[in-house]
């Protein structure tokens, strides 16, 4: 028995292993800068809508889709926030959010399940750097409070709003 149970916890830390390995190198793309990658369903392309906090307010706009392409599943919004005040004074910024925080999507917004000052306050996000450490999508994950997709208990959202994806 405590062979098997040894086995059992090698083969889930094998698992772990490689799972974390694909991560360093995992393909998400964005859907704005790849040409031949669009939406199964066009109408469920959320680019240019607002971003509602969880009391309501708009604090972003989605600007991208970050899909990963080995699962051909969207993991990220990518939306633009910044600026202060009603005149929105300041530096804007780009950051993501994880599919895991969305709470609901209307006709022209998404609103997500946490407050304006966690997006405002999320780690910056570059889109022009090509491979992401994985650091970032630890601290990404780590910053919002949830559990990373390639880990052992990670579900995907259960509305499964992007899936699939295709390339003509």
């Amino acid at each position: 028995m405590l062979t098997t149970t040894r086995a059992a916890q090698n083969a889930t830390e094998e698992r772990k292993k490689g799972l974390m390995a694909n991560v360093a190198t995992a393909s998400l793309v964005r859907l704005g800068k790849e040409k031949d990658l669009k939406l199964a369903d066009s109408d469920q392309d959320i680019r240019g809508f607002k971003v509602l906090d969880k009391e309501g307010a708009e604090i972003a706009q989605v600007e991208d889709l970050l899909f990963d392409e080995s699962e051909k599943k969207v993991r990220f919004l990518m939306v633009g926030s910044g600026g202060h005040g009603p005149a929105k004074i300041g530096k804007k910024k780009k950051s993501l959010i994880p599919v895991d925080a969305i709470a609901a999507i209307d006709q022209k917004t998404v609103t997500v399940d946490q407050s304006g000052a966690d997006i405002i306050g999320a780690p910056d996000y570059d889109p022009e750097i090509v491979e992401v450490p994985k650091e970032y999508w630890d601290r990404v994950y780590g910053w919002y409070g949830y559990y990373p997709y390639w880990g052992p208990y990670y579900r995907y959202p259960h509305w499964g709003y992007w899936s699939p994806y295709t390339r003509p």
